[in-house]
């Protein structure tokens, strides 16, 4: 009886219950997610040059989720320091945004979906603001960062 109180007490009981989101669904948006990732033109080049080993990537993804969504603490990590070096922009996070809403809509309730979308787009803008601020740019309200190096590379 006390572990069920203490169960009901715990912060994810509560967001499962008005989301429909719990480990199995958010493995299967993890999953579905990387996979629309690893097909696409703009980010598949980025994440392939930096992940040998998909599972393991997957896994820590599932935790980092579970983390973000459910407030688990299943995730230990910097997010942010790995993804200073990354070559990339706010083009890029538009993507990764719009791949991510595809997927959270396909895969969980609409309350489900918007949640992780909430917390999808204010990490997105997070990354976006680090790494520009990593380049010397510092962005205002609404603007985005363009990596002027990525530009030259399409260019050349």
């Amino acid at each position: 009886m006390r572990e069920q109180a203490r169960s009901q007490k715990h912060p994810s009981t509560a967001i499962e219950a008005e989301t429909g989101l719990d480990e199995e669904v958010i493995e299967s948006v993890v999953r579905g997610f990387y996979g629309r990732v690893r097909c696409d033109d703009l980010l598949g080049p980025v994440f392939a040059a930096r992940i040998d080993d998909w599972e393991t990537h997957l896994e820590r993804m599932c935790r980092f989720w579970s983390s973000v969504a459910l407030m688990t603490g299943s995730y230990h990590g910097q997010p942010v320091p790995a993804h200073l070096p990354l070559p990339v922009d706010g083009r890029h996070f538009d993507r990764w945004l719009g791949l991510f809403a595809v997927t959270v809509n396909e895969l969980c309730t609409p309350a489900g979906a918007a949640h992780l979308m909430e917390r999808a787009r204010r990490i997105a803008q997070s990354l976006e603001l680090a790494i520009g601020c990593d380049h010397g740019v510092v962005l205002h309200r609404g603007e985005r960062y363009r990596n002027p190096r990525l530009d030259a590379a399409a260019d050349g």
